[in-house]
């Protein structure tokens, strides 16, 4: 079991595109259940908690404690918006009708939410490098790194099928890549 952890790191280091196909192949299990699942179900209505994983509640309850804080740095995330549009892809799956799409859209969410919390620094660089008294490259840097930390969160806890409430396709029912155990009925 060792050796196999220690092989499947080595491919994750070594090659992207090998660690790309790797997590993909163990995630399409998952797509195929979430498309049976949402075959004929009503998707609820949208909502969104903002920024998922707690980020914007943890940022709002700060907030709400720290009067210094909330002044300095608002009541949600500046790019909180970036992940209401992330939150939208995620509650229909992408509107993916076959579990290759869905796997591709689920993607292609988590790489725009990534380029739009790094957007949104680039645009606001100069604007909060004097707000809190940093260099604009420092305000750009600050966003890459929280960029790429919520882009590994996503990939990581979005997956379909996982029973958390933020998971790909949040507005189908659940589903399970596991066959149901209890006993078939006659």
């Amino acid at each position: 079991m060792k050796a196999l952890k220690s092989a499947i790191l080595v491919i994750l280091m070594a090659e992207p595109a090998a660690a790309q196909d790797i997590l993909r192949n163990l995630e399409m299990p998952a797509h195929r259940a979430l498309i049976a699942a949402a075959a004929g179900s009503p998707l609820t209505p949208f909502e969104t908690d903002g920024c998922s994983g707690g980020l914007s509640s943890s940022w709002r309850f700060v907030a709400e404690t720290f009067p210094k804080f909330r002044a300095l740095y608002q009541t949600h995330p500046p790019w909180e918006y970036c992940c209401v549009t992330h939150d939208r892809a995620y509650h229909n799956a992408g509107a993916g009708l076959f579990a290759e799409d869905s796997y591709t859209a689920r993607l292609s969410a988590d790489d725009t939410l990534r380029a739009c919390v790094k957007q949104h620094g680039a645009d606001h660089a100069e604007e909060y490098a004097v707000l809190y008294d940093m260099t604009p490259d420092q305000i750009r840097t600050a966003h890459s790194v929280t960029a790429e930390a919520m882009y590994a969160a996503v990939r990581f806890g979005g997956a379909p099928c996982s029973g958390l409430p933020w998971r790909w396709g949040f507005g189908y029912p659940g589903c399970s890549v596991f066959p149901s155990l209890a006993p078939a009925r006659e």
